[in-house]
């Protein structure tokens, strides 16, 4: 495989702003995504109001130079910990890049912030019929909810 680098995003740099997009329309047109392309509105306004949105966290990775994966997260916090966490809201590879570790350098890039800020656990949601996430996540050590935890 090519190089692969991951950059966290500067909402306000061009460039990264319209790859996030890029990326993320991608992954709405995709069947686990809704079918759907972003809305004209949504794709010019997006960087920009995460910009302004407090512990929203983008990561790009880039083969080549080229946009093929995303990964979206947003700090939350746990009662039961009453510590901080982050929430991974989505994650998109694109087709021709599955199986080849991007999903891996995301996930690391993430749980490396998550340490960095002290956070108590990452969370994450995925679709019961998205089996193929759900090995992924499973492979990184990501399980089920547990009370416990």
């Amino acid at each position: 495989m090519n190089e692969l680098q991951i950059a966290h995003v500067d909402y306000l740099d061009p460039q990264q702003g319209k790859d996030l997009v890029t990326l993320l329309n991608a992954y709405a047109l995709d069947p686990l995504g809704g079918n759907t392309p972003l809305s004209s509105e949504v794709m010019q306004t997006l960087p920009s109001k995460l910009a302004s949105v407090n512990g929203a966290n983008s990561f790009i990775a880039y083969c080549n130079e080229q946009p093929v994966g995303l990964l979206n997260a947003f700090m939350g916090f746990s009662t039961f910990k009453a510590a901080s966490l982050i929430n991974i809201h989505d994650v998109y590879v694109a087709p021709e890049m599955r199986g080849k570790g991007v999903v891996d350098a995301l996930f690391a890039a993430i749980e490396n912030l998550a340490n960095e800020l002290g956070c108590c656990k990452i969370t994450l949601e995925v679709l019961e019929e998205n089996g193929a996430a759900q090995s992924a996540y499973n492979r990184l050590g990501y399980k089920g909810y547990d009370l416990g935890e």
